[in-house]
């Protein structure tokens, strides 16, 4: 990520922190909020790759993934999660850096990333209802 201030994990070390990765999701699975669960896999993938060059669909999709299968269903709307972070990047970024700002301080702190997946989920929702009505794009 350009301008990022990250500096990816040795890649030895990639394994150990996905199984943690992973595990903080099934610990947690049952008692934190699915945005939560989503924006904590996002954030922590992206943070985990060992690439200069990032690792943001991937994460993007696994996230996503995770919001489905914890809410049940999959999650109607043409305007999904990860289309509209690859339109706009800029507050993905922003909520990436905050997390990372509060990793560096030993705190798990997802807050921007679930506010910024909170407003996306919105939009793709509301495609719903732009879709149900016939409005056409002009």
């Amino acid at each position: 990520m350009e301008d990022s201030k990250h500096q990816p994990p040795p890649a030895h070390m990639v394994p150990e922190l996905v199984e943690d990765m992973c595990d903080y999701v099934n610990d947690n699975w049952e008692t934190a909020a699915v945005v939560h669960l989503a924006a904590y896999v996002m954030w922590r993938l992206n943070w985990i790759h060992p690439f200069a060059d990032g690792n943001g669909r991937t994460s993007r999709a696994v996230s996503y993934i995770v919001l489905s299968v914890k809410l049940g269903y999959r999650i109607p709307g043409n305007r999904t999660i990860p289309l509209q972070i690859s339109e706009d990047r800029g507050p993905y970024f922003h909520a990436l850096d905050a997390a990372d700002e509060a990793a560096a301080q030993g705190v798990v702190d997802v807050s921007a990333m679930e506010q910024l997946m909170e407003q996306l989920l919105a939009e793709q929702l509301y495609s719903v209802l732009h879709d149900a009505r016939g409005v056409q794009d002009v």
